[in-house]
């Protein structure tokens, strides 16, 4: 690996940078010093704090969708727009491969444009496009879902959640870009934020190029280019 390295004074500068004839995909995380995104009994609001918060909403500011999966509607039923920072706000993208998430929430408000990416039959809330991809045990394939969203005009992508989806990133390649925001916090036990297809060697690890953020208030980011390991 890449000796981390201060970073630069705009972490958004590559995500910006991107060109418009490829996706590119960014994910993001926010976890404690130990690793941990929630609690045993599943907290996790807030884990991180203000200033890892802003960063968030700057990434939303940046990309043309944000994704996320069925699991984190449930449990958090988040806005997934654009409020601490200047900016508009991006496409919502959930993913709900068996169809089971029903026609409320918080993502579905007419404030902006919401995809809804399913396996199983059946329709979309009102107002609201309906992707459908075929799943494999469970599961659609993440290069699928780049690949959907760029022929609708969604190339600049941010997999906000939760740690499976981001993990299935992560396992099938199509994370460009990591962003870990570390919380000055340790749980000690709970969810672990990446679990990955094991390997049997530490040759076979990412080894990406990182750059460390000094966020403020003892939050720190780490920026991983997973193009370059």
């Amino acid at each position: 690996m890449d000796e981390a390295s201060p970073g630069t004074a705009d972490p958004f500068a590559a995500i910006r940078a991107a060109t418009g004839d490829r996706s590119f995909v960014v994910a993001q995380l926010g976890q404690s010093l130990d690793g941990r995104i929630a609690t045993i009994s599943g907290e996790s609001r807030y884990i991180n704090a203000a200033p890892a918060l802003d960063h968030l909403h700057g990434l939303r500011a940046c990309v043309d969708a944000v994704i996320v999966g069925a699991g984190t509607i449930a449990a958090d039923d988040p806005l997934l727009t654009v409020r601490r920072v200047p900016g508009r706000s991006p496409a919502r993208v959930v993913i709900d491969p068996s169809g089971r998430l029903d026609s409320t929430g918080r993502w579905l408000e007419r404030d902006g444009r919401r995809l809804f990416l399913v396996s199983a039959a059946g329709r979309a809330p009102h107002g609201v496009e309906l992707v459908r991809i075929a799943a494999r045990d469970g599961v659609i394939d993440p290069g699928e879902i780049v690949e959907a969203l760029a022929a609708r005009g969604l190339r600049s992508l941010l997999v906000e959640g939760g740690a499976r989806t981001i993990s299935t990133f992560l396992d099938a390649g199509r994370v460009d870009r990591l962003h870990i925001l570390m919380a000055p916090v340790i749980i000690g036990s709970g969810v672990t934020g990446i679990n990955l297809a094991p390997i049997a060697r530490l040759e076979n690890a990412l080894r990406p190029r990182v750059e460390v953020h000094d966020l403020g208030g003892g939050e720190v980011l780490f920026d991983c280019d997973l193009r370059v390991t």
